[in-house]
């Protein structure tokens, strides 16, 4: 792909994990990276540092995403420090473990704000400022599409955060497109790979097409190459997909 000199991105959820190696990778490749934190100040800043050293520009931001007005919050911040965006990844999310019988609804209203409730308004309240060609992707999990009774409520999240994805791709891009979903199944049918990989492809996610809205669905700690595969074999220019 071509260098992401001179845009900018947000990556929420960036001060460890997945949002870190996608902060750090977008800013290998030229972008400003701002790099989203809810409580973890050190880490976040330990982030921009690692991007600062390798010669990137970054910047953190924080926002708690569990209360209410989170968006107004994080966008605020962000203004601080852009103008303007090029690349939204919202990476943010939280995981309570518990069968049907122990889901404890504070938790329940928590993983909702964070998972859902935060990616829909962090959206809404940034479309305004997204610049043309503009790239908005969602992280999922492979559990939207499979039984996981043991993380109950974290799969009906992913499920919403997959179902709002294939909504935005059809509101925000070109209605005579045609969604594209991965097809659905449990991990026999998935070749993983590390999470090093999946960074290593996301230039080409960000490039393979003119898409306003994507969905990287994640089993756990790794991904797959069957996500791989798609993202290379479908170019459909402008027209919005679910991957």
């Amino acid at each position: 792909m071509s260098g992401l000199t001179g845009q900018t991105a947000l990556v929420t959820g960036a001060s460890r994990g997945i949002g870190r190696y996608t902060a750090q990778r977008l800013a290998r490749d030229g972008a400003r990276v701002g790099v989203h934190y809810g409580t973890n100040e050190a880490a976040a800043k330990d982030t921009v540092a690692s991007i600062e050293a390798a010669g990137g520009s970054a910047f953190a931001v924080q926002a708690d995403l569990a209360v209410p007005h989170a968006a107004e919050a994080l966008w605020a911040a962000f203004d601080e420090h852009a103008d303007g965006l090029d690349i939204l990844v919202n990476n943010a999310g939280v995981v309570v473990y518990g069968r049907v019988n122990e889901v404890a609804e504070e938790d329940f209203d928590r993983l909702f704000a964070v998972n859902v409730k935060a990616v829909l308004f962090i959206v809404q309240h940034g479309l305004h400022r997204l610049r043309d060609g503009a790239r908005i992707i969602n992280l999922s999990s492979a559990g939207a599409y499979m039984a996981s009774p043991m993380a109950t409520m974290y799969t009906m999240t992913k499920g919403a955060v997959s179902t709002l994805t294939r909504t935005l791709a059809w509101d925000l891009g070109d209605p005579q497109g045609d969604p594209i979903p991965v097809p659905p199944g449990g991990p026999a049918r998935y070749n993983p790979i590390h999470e090093d990989d999946f960074i290593a492809t996301l230039p080409r996610l960000l490039d393979a097409a003119s898409v306003p809205a994507t969905t990287v669905n994640w089993c756990g700690e790794q991904t797959v190459s069957l996500l791989l595969r798609e993202l290379q074999r479908h170019r459909l220019q402008g027209a919005p997909r679910h991957i």
